[in-house]
């Protein structure tokens, strides 16, 4: 019994100088910030895990503490994806900051959303941009822009699904409501479509 207990306290005593101190809490890393490019790729591989036919069809930053999106980079990005084969639509967002106000860091899944995947469009239509101002401004455009020179212009890309044509809307002014003129431009061919005032 002697023995059992000897035994016993010498493994209390080894057992207690064994154990490892208690280790400070780590850094606080500083933010991360990354161009859109960088944050889609690491966004898309993760969607990649979700759906292998994802399609991607939004990309958004989001201004988080210090980082005010200078030089196109930004501590959060949000992209959205969507699956013909699930026939939904699910939000990944990437941070790389510690703050209250961010997701925590690293990429991080949303909710799983119903989605139509006939509103995607194939990015082979897409083939001029800056083009669609040109032609905008040759149709009205000029004269908005001739009498209030601080007018916003904003463009706005979407799929006609009646006229089977990617669409780039050149809006004049804060928004398509209180446009000033949305010029309609084919995103494939330059053309000129139509104008609303």
């Amino acid at each position: 019994m002697k023995k059992l207990t000897l035994m016993l306290l010498s493994l209390a005593v080894i057992t207690g100088c064994t154990s490892e101190a208690p280790q400070p809490a780590p850094k606080a890393q500083p933010p991360e910030a990354l161009t859109g490019r960088g944050a889609f790729q690491k966004l898309y591989i993760a969607a990649r895990g979700w759906a292998a036919d994802i399609r991607p069809y939004q990309l958004q930053s989001q201004i988080v503490g210090d980082i005010k999106g200078k030089d196109g980079k930004a501590a959060v990005w949000r992209g959205a994806f969507a699956s013909a084969s699930m026939r939904a639509a699910k939000p990944y967002t990437w941070s790389g900051i510690d703050s209250p106000d961010a997701p925590s860091r690293g990429v991080s899944p949303g909710s799983q959303d119903p989605y139509t995947p006939g509103n995607d469009f194939d990015m082979q239509f897409l083939k001029i941009d800056s083009k669609a101002f040109e032609v905008a401004q040759k149709h009205g455009g000029d004269k908005v822009v001739e009498k209030s020179t601080d007018t916003p212009i904003l463009y706005l890309l979407d799929w006609n699904r009646g006229e089977n044509n990617l669409v780039w809307h050149v809006i004049y002014g804060n928004s398509r409501n209180d446009a000033k003129l949305v010029v309609d431009v084919d995103a494939t061919s330059g053309e000129f479509i139509r104008k609303e005032k």
